[in-house]
């Protein structure tokens, strides 16, 4: 299952750091990412990341995310890439 992983926050070290170990911990690959930091203050970051379901399904990674979307204080949203493309769809 391919999902879309945003975070959004004051920048600070160690995000991607905390946000990859979550993924590799539930058996997740990051296939793509980007980021960027705006005015040297906020972080954005994109990932497009397959999840494998026999390691951890959806809600327990998006769980997981939460989690150290909390301990790093950023947002961290992860959706499914289908319905990610379906709400931009024009």
């Amino acid at each position: 299952m391919k999902c879309v992983i945003s975070v959004l926050g004051k920048d600070r070290s160690g995000v991607v750091a905390a946000v990859s170990k979550a993924l590799a911990e539930n058996g997740a690959n990051i296939d793509d990412i980007n980021q960027t930091i705006l005015n040297n203050q906020i972080f954005s970051m994109t990932m497009l990341v397959t999840l494998d379901p026999e390691v951890a399904d959806f809600n327990t990674v998006q769980e997981s995310l939460s989690a150290v979307g909390e301990e790093i204080g950023m947002q961290v949203i992860m959706q499914r890439e289908d319905v990610f493309q379906y709400m931009y769809k024009v």
